[in-house]
């Protein structure tokens, strides 16, 4: 049975990725929110960008989930918000990979990390977001050649997605009918969506797959109707 490391997996994206692959994987959770805790699910509650992270001998699959949704004009963004989601996104990410490198290479592992569609469409209010996972991006790129035949490394670019995270986007019901008419398809993600997509890239079946982005985006990046 294969082991998946999913950092922050106790909530939105993370945790429809735990329940989806919790029946047959052993989960390792990293979250600073306390989880249900299973037979093959184990957690180790700390901040990953505070604390030290645990060794961990084994890992098939690592998915490094936590992001940040910080929507303001250039003239409210203070340098302090461009390094925070820096931070969260970038560097978590790039501290997790260091941390379990041995692990990752001797076990060929699959890496998944996130971006959003911000990168690829220009969206007003997103420069800190956009800025940091355009480095997600170009990390898993520069990494998945690095480490070709080792590790596998993809990322995922999901629209707006019914989490927490997003809950001011979608706190009413006109802002989320709002949101679907944003959408050719008329729609915003559900969690498993991408919780479907994470589990087919840590899979054997995607075993030719590394470097790639994959934008799930209700069509808002992809067609104008």
């Amino acid at each position: 049975m294969k082991t998946v490391l999913v950092v922050g997996g106790s909530k939105g994206i993370g945790k429809a990725i735990v329940d989806k692959l919790k029946n047959t994987c052993n989960i390792i959770i990293m979250s600073r929110s306390k989880v249900d805790i299973s037979d093959n699910v184990i957690q180790y509650s700390l901040d990953v960008l505070a604390d030290d992270l645990p060794d961990i001998e084994k890992i098939d699959g690592l998915v490094y989930c936590p992001g940040s949704i910080n929507l303001k004009s250039l003239t409210r963004l203070k340098i302090e918000d461009f390094q925070n989601d820096f931070n969260i996104n970038v560097l978590g990410a790039v501290k997790v990979i260091k941390k379990y490198e041995k692990s990752l290479v001797s076990n060929q592992a699959s890496v998944v990390l996130f971006s959003t569609v911000a990168t690829k469409l220009g969206m007003p209010f997103h420069a800190s977001i956009a800025v940091s996972k355009a480095g997600v991006e170009g990390l898993a790129k520069s990494l998945a050649a690095e480490y070709a035949t080792k590790i596998r490394f993809n990322v995922i670019a999901p629209t707006v997605t019914d989490t927490p995270l997003a809950a001011r986007l979608l706190r009413n019901d006109k802002q989320k009918e709002t949101m679907k008419e944003r959408h050719p398809l008329k729609d915003y993600l559900d969690p498993k969506e991408v919780a479907a997509l994470a589990n087919y890239l840590l899979s054997d079946e995607s075993k030719s797959i590394s470097g790639q982005v994959f934008p799930i985006d209700a069509g808002i990046i992809s067609l104008k109707l």
